[in-house]
This record gives structure tokens, C-alpha cells and sequence, in this order.
């Protein structure tokens, strides 16, 4: 493949399909990007559902070691105010969690796709692809647009 082929350059999954204008590209980009914000907060939300869970057994631990240790009645206030809580009314963190899965999560990943599904024939990353196509040094090692 030479550098002016035209192999040398996006396959066909990530090339603009005819007839899409820049300011479209540019949009569903934006929205992709919105997504991509969205499934790292959710990440950061599995995270905190599980360091949450992990405080809770630490608690009850805590709570073991106080009664060992003599402290009985800390140990009692640590298990009747602090184990097993909930951290938002009526609420463990699993079930926010699921909240946000079945609902802001699933919404932003139906209105992605869709947007490009609409617009782009359901093709991913169109932006990314041309700026990459932008940003690299053609026949360049390091600088192939495929493998």
C-alpha cells in the first residue's frame, strides 16, 4: 500500500458516508463524546457502589474489633447506625446503580445511536477517523491508517 492509495486510508466503517456535511460529523462527534463522558461516570459509579460495599464490611469489622477490645457500645452504634445503611433514602448502592443504568445511562446510549444510525448509516468514530487523517504523516512508520 503506498501512501497515496486508496487503501491509505479509513475503512469503510469509519468513513463519512456521502453526502454528510462537516457541521454534522461534528455533531454526532460531540454526542459520541457526550457518551463516552457518560460510560466513564458510570465506571466511577460501579466504583463507588464497590468502595461503598468495601467501607461497609470494613465497618462491620471495626465493630467486631470494638467488641474485642471492650467497646461495646461503640461497636453496638457502629452496627445500628452505620452497617448495612443506606446511602441515599431507601437506597443502597445497587439500586443506584441500576437507576442510572435503565435510565439517564440508557438514554444517552439510545440518542448516540440513534444519531448515527440517522446521519452517519450507523457508522462509529467518523470524527476521530478524519482527524486522525488530518493529524497524520502519510507513509510515515507509526502513521498507518490500518493495519
Amino acid at each position: 500500500m503506498t501512501a497515496n492509495s486508496p487503501e491509505d486510508g479509513p475503512d469503510t466503517a469509519h468513513r463519512r458516508p456521502h453526502g454528510v456535511d462537516d457541521l454534522t460529523v461534528e455533531a454526532v462527534g460531540k454526542l459520541s463524546e457526550a457518551l463516552e463522558t457518560v460510560e466513564r461516570a458510570r465506571g466511577h459509579l460501579y466504583s463507588f457502589h464497590q468502595l461503598t460495599g468495601s467501607a461497609d464490611f470494613d465497618l462491620g469489622s471495626a465493630a467486631d474489633l470494638f467488641d474485642k477490645a471492650g467497646h461495646a457500645g461503640i461497636a453496638q452504634r457502629l452496627r445500628t447506625e452505620l452497617v448495612g445503611r443506606n446511602v441515599l433514602p431507601g437506597r443502597w448502592t445497587f439500586q443506584i446503580v441500576e437507576e442510572y443504568d435503565e435510565d439517564y445511562y440508557a438514554r444517552v446510549r439510545a440518542a448516540e445511536q440513534a444519531a448515527r444510525d440517522e446521519l452517519l448509516q450507523g457508522r462509529r468514530h467518523v470524527y476521530e477517523s478524519e482527524m486522525k487523517e488530518a493529524r497524520r504523516t502519510r507513509g510515515a512508520e507509526g502513521h498507518e491508517a490500518r493495519p
